[in-house]
């Protein structure tokens, strides 16, 4: 094409304003680079935005300031145990050696700001080199009330994870809420956010204090802003431009009409996975395909589907197409369907199992949700888990919550009418209402109240890792997470099988350029984030194994099209 035929010229032309397509353009930006983001969607954030933002960056310096040590070396022993030595090891070294470094640069340079989450362990702690402490980091919080206008533009939380119908909390304000007549503190620091929200609520959607992955988005749209890089919102990626086998640019389906972009070092796709392709869901998830997603409806895999159609490479290699989360299915006040992922506030407490159809327990109720998964998956083999039941007690539900209904809640009554849970005076009754084997149920209330009286749970060692006793209830003895189910009544929720993030993507090596099926880069086309196959492939260390590497490799992306990666 002669200059003439471009409606827009730029060095690098990013698809899709998430956590990894933000950071990208934030770094070419910093670099020198002209950069362009197109967005399918009217917000930015995807998936980020309603996660609860953490990252996973073993050896990071926020922790090491704060006298954590924790090492490289060790992580990679961790993941060479977990997962050994396949495509993906390269990516995983330049993952550890670059990962605090690319954290302190954001932080030098821009708005996006971290701190340590202190103890908070890794998945499987009896592997060796595993963390307890030292490697999850969390977004600082973030007023939204300095991006003005454009505050709309950030794609909210699930409805399930705010209160009072727009308030954000994290899991320190959750601690403080529950117990805010405990101390003065708590009381001032519960009394001061509500306020703040009320206050918000004059002029805003919803409240401004970001938590979490909102205050994520947040910080790295307000800091895209600052440096005045453009986002083209609803603006998808309809065709590449080739000159011979390179990649020089796309046409965009704007609002506005087609608009040709000419993209001078390459087009970076960062446009989520595809998460709601029906067809690649079909073809890479396993059997039966998960019925739910976390996923935002935008993500229908339109990078892996340009680059699929260019000839590119797509990783199967890993372990699974998935990283997980069980989930219950909500009932929101406008009548729409909601999910709530069942993440750390409910299974790990005492008093409570997960049952498939036979009544049978299957699982370590405390394991991460990755591997609550997995093991439904496992089960579903011999017996219905799909959805899996989780059962406990109301009085259960009213000291820890269950799903989406929030500790002290003591009437039931709207979760019943709206068949979010079920409730019944006897096992039998409640087996009986839910379809799963009454024998087989309360045999495995009694052989789990068994192990509740001694503290060891036989069957799964449900309490045995770190990091079921961190979620967990402390003042519980001998086992924090196991204690009798009692006397009824008794509640039952459904939980299925969703991802929280695709694990399948497209074939890159370490500097994030797409290969092609012989493993050859492709010039000009670069991926990252949940386009980019997973260097974690289909496992998952600790909290943050999908966030890290998305910013990690979104600064990998920008560097080598900058021609500035480090070794």
């Amino acid at each position: 094409m002669s200059d003439k035929n471009w409606d827009i010229e730029t060095d690098l032309l990013v698809a899709g304003a998430g956590p990894a397509g933000m950071t990208v353009a934030i770094v070419a930006a910093l670099e020198g680079l002209d950069a362009v983001v197109c967005e399918k969607a009217d917000q930015v954030g995807g998936t980020g935005a309603t996660s609860a933002g953490t990252l996973w960056i073993p050896g990071n310096s926020q922790h090491r300031d704060t006298g954590f040590e924790d090492s490289a070396e060790d992580a990679a022993k961790y993941l060479d145990q977990m997962i050994g030595d396949d495509r993906s090891s390269e990516h995983r070294r330049a993952y550890l050696r670059c990962g605090p470094d690319v954290i302190d640069y954001l932080e030098e340079k821009t708005d996006v700001k971290f701190l340590p989450c202190g103890v908070h362990p890794d998945y499987r702690n009896n592997l060796a080199g595993a963390g307890l402490a030292g490697r999850a980091i969390i977004p600082q919080n973030f007023d939204g009330r300095v991006l003005g206008q454009d505050f709309d533009r950030v794609r909210p939380p699930i409805p399930e994870f705010m209160l009072m119908g727009g308030m954000m909390v994290g899991k320190a304000d959750i601690v403080g809420l529950l117990g805010r007549y405990k101390s003065l503190g708590a009381l001032r620091h519960s009394v001061s956010i509500v306020l703040r929200y009320l206050t918000d609520r004059l002029r805003f959607r919803r409240g401004t204090r970001l938590v979490m992955g909102n205050a994520l988005v947040a910080r790295l749209f307000y800091s895209l802003k600052k440096l005045n890089v453009p986002v083209l919102f609803e603006s998808p990626i309809a065709e590449f431009i080739q000159e011979g086998e390179s990649v020089t640019g796309a046409i965009l389906n704007t609002p506005d009409g087609f608009r040709r972009v000419r993209a001078r070092k390459g087009v970076v796709l960062a446009t989520g996975g595809f998460a709601r392709n029906p067809k690649y869901r079909e073809a890479f998830m396993p059997d039966p395909t998960p019925p739910y997603s976390m996923a935002p409806n935008s993500n229908m895999g339109d990078g892996i589907a340009l680059a699929d159609a260019l000839g590119a490479g797509i990783d199967t290699s890993g372990q699974g197409a998935g990283l997980w989360s069980p989930v219950s299915v909500t009932r929101r006040a406008d009548g729409s369907e909601g999910l709530y992922p069942h993440l750390a506030m409910d299974r790990a407490k005492p008093g409570l199992i997960a049952v498939n159809a036979a009544g049978h327990r299957f699982v370590n109720e405390a394991v991460s949700y990755h591997d609550f998964v997995e093991a439904m998956y496992r089960a579903h083999e011999t017996a219905d888990t799909m959805p899996a039941w989780l059962i406990c007690e109301t009085g259960f539900v009213t000291k820890y919550g269950l799903g989406a209904i929030h500790p002290e809640t003591r009437n039931l009554s709207k979760y019943l009418a709206d068949g979010y849970v079920t409730v019944a005076d006897s096992l039998e009754d409640l087996a009986v209402k839910i379809g799963v084997d009454a024998e087989g149920l309360i045999n495995s209330v009694s052989r789990h109240n068994r192990f509740a009286e001694t503290g060891t749970d036989e069957d799964f060692g449900k309490g045995d890792l770190e990091l079921n006793r961190f979620n967990g209830d402390p003042s519980h003895r001998p086992n924090p997470c196991l204690g009798p189910i009692g006397a009824g009544p008794y509640v039952a929720m459904a939980v299925w099988p969703a991802e929280i993030g695709c694990s399948v993507g497209l074939s890159t090596d370490p500097e994030c350029r797409v290969l092609d099926a012989e493993d050859r880069p492709i010039p000009g086309l670069y991926a990252c984030g949940n386009d980019m196959g997973s260097l974690m492939s289909g496992s998952y260390p600790g909290p943050g194994t999908t966030l890290g590497p998305a910013v990690v490799f979104g600064w990998r992306a920008a560097m080598h099209a900058a021609g500035k990666l480090p070794s």
